[in-house]
């Protein structure tokens, strides 16, 4: 019988969260864009304030998948959220529900101090995610597209 565990990450774990990071910039075909290493993880997780939380996803102790995710605040509805950065299943452990239950985990996290939503953005070629969340009960947001102040514009705008 195989039984999930949830758990935050917590010093020591650096290898797990990488692991975790790593396998979905590799699915999202964004290992170009990938600049994380174990250093990095113990400066932003692992500090006295993190930047940003991971909790890790475990198949009878052996690492499946997990989270990473920081909390936001609604301005108009004056109330905490939370935002899934990153979440990753191991392929070869998809479609048992791992993800439903991180989700499931981050959702209750957000509840106990009160937040009211959890929110996260999918690449729009993922149609395997993009059902699966729409399974779930999740729906997109629409009328609100990202934007980003990168690369050369970001420095302009520094140098303003």
């Amino acid at each position: 019988m195989t039984a999930l565990t949830i758990r935050a990450a917590q010093a020591g774990d650096e290898d797990f969260v990488y692991a975790t990071l790593y396998g979905l910039a590799e699915y999202e075909k964004l290992l170009h864009r990938f600049f994380v290493s174990r250093e990095n993880i113990t400066r932003d997780y692992f500090c006295a304030n993190p930047l940003i939380h991971c909790e890790l996803a475990f198949e009878d102790g052996q690492h499946v998948g997990g989270a990473t995710w920081f909390w936001t605040y609604a301005g108009f509805a004056a109330a905490r959220g939370l935002y899934i950065e990153d979440l990753f299943v191991s392929p070869q452990m998809r479609g048992r529900g791992y993800g439903k239950a991180l989700i499931a985990h981050l959702a209750r996290k957000a509840a106990e101090v009160g937040a009211i939503r959890v929110d996260w953005a999918v690449l729009d070629w993922n149609q395997p995610s993009i059902d699966f969340y729409l399974r779930i009960g999740a729906e997109p947001v629409t009328g609100v597209p990202l934007y980003r102040l990168a690369g050369e514009a970001f420095r302009k705008m520094v140098q303003s």
